[in-house]
């Protein structure tokens, strides 16, 4: 490797972070879908000639599946390419409505990096609007799939491509809209990127860029890994449902074996993973040896430093992968689909991954992980408008996360980076609805030495005839504390008081109705009965916590107004002495859903530490 300044270093990595933030603020002020442009889930990404990641704030796609079906020799300036067939992307894609484009950056005639966005959109065709279709049993079902394409050639559109693509769409103008938006901000990134080469050369830059990447990789091994004992862990969380079969336990499986002496000290085993599923919950993972879910799973491990404010400042990028090696079970699992299994809805499955990540880690280190948190759920409306338009409103609200070994959880946080719920005066301005409610869910937080984050509550009064769409898990399971922390609430959504399923394409909600919908709260971390008393008064006060709650939860007695509970302290030593001797708390609490769904059994054989 050429000798690298380390000041220059610092210049370049700044440098990337700067473009692929630039990036991203191209895409959302110029983009014309509610879901890209207000609740931001798109994601730009950076990577080098070797198609490795170089930027570590967020996830992003691949290269691998571009590079493989077009040869860099032959790309040009001004070239873009795109694709979103989850099968043929190497793993980086894992729905049709992820659409991802690629622009190749060249110095001195030679392709030098690249610069890539991808993005959830509106609609690209499929059965229903949204391209989400709940009991979607084949991908056929699901929209349009474009395996790598150029888009733009030398810096001209391919209008016939985008045709093919808008005529399939429910939302064209969007769909062309958003397009424009992020081929044009990647091929701005790709200008930027070329100044930087230009006036450093390439040498330099591209030995920071191996700087950059060994940095990570020793930071990790250093100051994470080393945290984790020697030895073979296991444990398994689940999906509930999948669209097409009664609700059951589809089994995500991690047997963590660490050894810090071996080049990759971390090993993740899938085997025990559920048979893939009839319905869309699948994810196409193991492909390109894993590299996505490599630097997907990654961000767990920083919970392993020794502050939070060390964790914030860890990235993760490709110098993770060297780290990790992964071994997945034969084709037709969860995560070894068939084509043409469904995979609209995998964050089921890929969102459970962290969670059993953490929950293995936790196991290792004697808890010192979060318990589980949120994950994506979509809801939505779509019918027509005042004007007999059709609209689609669908939205990622969030939950709580869970609690930590030092802190409380956070509040109906987003766990895509940056992504936002869309705002009601935007919503009711767009859309013939009225919010009626934006608030926090009281007592959805896993109850707690540290409480499990609050989920939202949301009310939403139609006011034109519509059909409500939902794909979200948790409805049945619970986000599980951990150490002693117990379960947080799950999802729940009603229409005028008639609770709905998890997985709704097409439920009729007339004018006037209204959709409530309360989004999962974070697990708790600790016994609650080791939570200040104080800290449960404050809660109550603030509006987070039910005075029952109070009691039965944390076995805190409270007496005063609501708005200013005090506690009494002896009757609260009391009924703690008495509820620590008759309700003990396992290592891992799942909550009521889990012996619903296992046949009355209150704990996974996993759990046990």
């Amino acid at each position: 490797m050429t000798a690298v300044d380390p000041v220059l270093v610092e210049i370049v990595e700044g440098t990337l972070a700067s473009v692929e933030r630039e990036v991203e603020t191209a895409i959302a002020r110029t983009a014309r879908s509610p879901m890209i442009r207000d609740a931001h889930d798109f994601r730009a990404g950076i990577h080098d000639a070797r198609m490795r990641k170089l930027t570590g704030r967020s996830y992003s796609a691949l290269v691998q599946p571009v590079v493989r079906d077009f040869p860099v020799a032959e790309m040009n300036p001004g070239d873009v390419y795109f694709h979103n067939d989850v099968y043929l992307s190497e793993g980086g894609i894992g729905h049709l409505p992820d659409l991802c484009v690629t622009v190749p950056v060249f110095h001195d005639g030679d392709v030098v990096a690249f610069v890539q966005a991808f993005g959830h959109h509106d609609d690209i065709g499929g059965a229903v609007p949204g391209s989400m279709p709940s009991h979607a049993r084949s991908a056929f079902e699901e929209g349009l799939m474009v395996p790598p394409i150029k888009l733009w050639d030398r810096g001209v559109p391919n209008r016939a491509a985008l045709t093919i693509m808008t005529r399939n769409s429910r939302m064209p103008d969007s769909l062309a809209g958003d397009l424009d938006a992020e081929c044009s901000a990647c091929l701005m990134g790709a200008r930027r990127l070329a100044d930087l080469f230009a006036r450093y050369g390439r040498a330099a830059v591209e030995a920071c860029f191996d700087a950059i990447i060994s940095n990570t990789t020793e930071t990790f091994r250093r100051e994470l890994l080393a945290k984790i004992p020697e030895g073979v862990y296991v444990w398994e969380d689940y999906a509930e449902h999948d669209g097409v079969d009664p609700p059951r336990l589809h089994a995500q499986r991690i047997t963590l074996t660490v050894d810090h002496a071996a080049g990759r000290p971390l090993v993740i085993d899938f085997t025990g993973t559920s048979p893939q599923a009839k319905g869309p919950i699948n994810h196409a993972g193991d492909y390109a040896d894993g590299v996505f879910l490599k630097k997907w799973l990654a961000p767990i491990l920083r919970n392993l430093a020794d502050t939070p404010e060390r964790m914030a400042e860890l990235d993760v990028n490709e110098g993770v992968v060297p780290l990790i090696e992964m071994r997945f079970p034969a084709k037709g699992t969860l995560l070894t689909p068939v084509f043409p299994a469904p995979t609209n809805a995998r964050t089921f499955v890929i969102l459970r991954l962290l969670g059993v990540l953490a929950g293995v880690l936790a196991k290792a280190t004697g808890g010192r992980m979060p318990a589980d948190q949120e994950t994506i759920r979509y809801t939505g409306v779509y019918g027509e408008d005042h004007d007999g338009r059709p609209y689609l409103m669908r939205e990622v609200l969030g939950g709580g996360s869970g609690g930590r070994w030092y802190a409380d959880g956070e509040d109906t946080i987003h766990v895509v980076p940056d992504s936002r719920n869309i705002p009601v005066e935007f919503a009711e301005a767009r859309w013939p609805f009225r919010v009626e409610r934006l608030g926090l869910a009281r007592d959805s937080g896993g109850p707690g030495l540290h409480r499990g984050g609050l989920g939202y509550d949301k009310h939403i009064r139609m006011l034109r005839d519509a059909s409500f769409m939902s794909i979200a898990d948790r409805s049945i399971l619970s986000c599980w504390g951990v150490n002693g922390g117990r379960a947080g609430r799950p999802f729940l959504v009603t229409v005028d008081g008639r609770e709905m399923d998890g997985l709704v394409d097409d439920f009729p909600v007339a004018a006037g109705q209204t959709i409530r919908v309360r989004t999962t709260g974070g697990g708790g971390w600790g016994s609650p009965y080791d939570r200040d008393p104080a800290l449960v008064a404050a809660d109550v006060r603030d509006g987070k916590v039910s005075l029952d709650a109070a009691r039965t939860d944390y076995g805190v007695i409270l007496t005063g107004p609501a708005d200013a509970p005090a506690v009494d302290e002896p009757a609260t030593t009391a009924l703690r002495a008495t509820l620590r001797t008759t309700a003990p708390r396992p290592f891992f609490d799942r909550g009521p859903g889990y012996p619903t769904l296992s046949g009355g059994h209150p704990h996974a054989d996993v759990d046990p530490r």
